[in-house]
């Protein structure tokens, strides 16, 4: 939660962050595709200090039947942070935070899913939060996104999330914790970069009309560099993939 008032300097006179990090630097992004033998598609994905594992099942028969649509197939999406992803522990189970995060996830991913190849199914969407330190929306749709390509689930695009905001006055690219708390206004933002349409853009906080469209401009540029990255952990997956089966024959 954004409170604008904090005494911590979060960018100094010379523009540079509490992390080391200039404004238009993000944090490091690590992607890994198919860690999880059990699921049909995973993906693990790191963004700075958040840890997020996805984990994708069907498509398979959509229950309770009532849920089913006849002319495409619906995505379930369960976003959750574990009670030790934060440091002052999480109360368990779903809050009215993660049924947020696991509606609009579920949205951005049937803008770019082709879910009317599969009527009345149900493709199921598991994000865990492993350790939070802000920017877990955008890391778990990524992760997400990376989960469904490597379940074989045919799509237009694999979506990359990025957020930034406004922290001292500054417009800022994908900020940390304290950035997050303390800042005037986070801005996270997924799109399909084959076209760069937008699929999710959330804002909390306060902006000129000036600063938000330089946010939008940053973490679309952010996007495309963690796009090449997802791209990247797919190939890797796939080599791998094709190593076992050559070995097997």
């Amino acid at each position: 939660m954004m409170s604008g008032h904090t005494d911590m300097v979060l960018v100094d006179k010379k523009g540079i962050r509490i992390d080391g990090r200039t404004a238009d630097q993000h944090r490091q992004f690590k992607v890994e595709a198919g860690v999880l033998n059990n699921a049909d598609g995973s993906a693990y994905v790191e963004i700075g200090k958040n840890k997020v594992l996805a984990a994708v099942y069907g498509p398979r028969e959509c229950h309770p039947r009532h849920l089913q649509n006849p002319n495409k197939a619906i995505i379930q999406c369960k976003y959750n942070m574990q009670a030790f992803s934060v440091s002052d522990r999480k109360r368990p189970g779903p809050d009215r935070r993660s049924i947020e995060i696991s509606k609009i996830t579920a949205e951005a991913l049937e803008n770019v899913v082709l879910t009317e190849l599969y009527p009345r199914a149900s493709i199921d969407v598991y994000i865990e939060i492993l350790q939070a330190n802000a920017g877990t929306r955008c890391a778990g749709l990524t992760a997400a996104s990376v989960a469904l390509a490597d379940a074989g689930i045919p799509m237009r695009d694999i979506v990359p999330a990025c957020a930034a905001g406004k922290a001292d006055g500054k417009v800022l690219l994908d900020l940390n914790k304290e950035e997050d708390n303390y800042g005037e206004a986070d801005v996270p933002i997924a799109i399909v970069p084959s076209t760069d349409e937008i699929v999710l853009l959330q804002m909390d906080g306060n902006m000129t009309r000036k600063e938000f469209d330089k946010a939008i401009s940053m973490a679309v540029g952010a996007c495309h560099e963690l796009y090449d990255i997802q791209k990247d952990a797919l190939k890797r997956r796939y080599s791998t993939k094709k190593e076992e089966v050559e070995e097997d024959e």
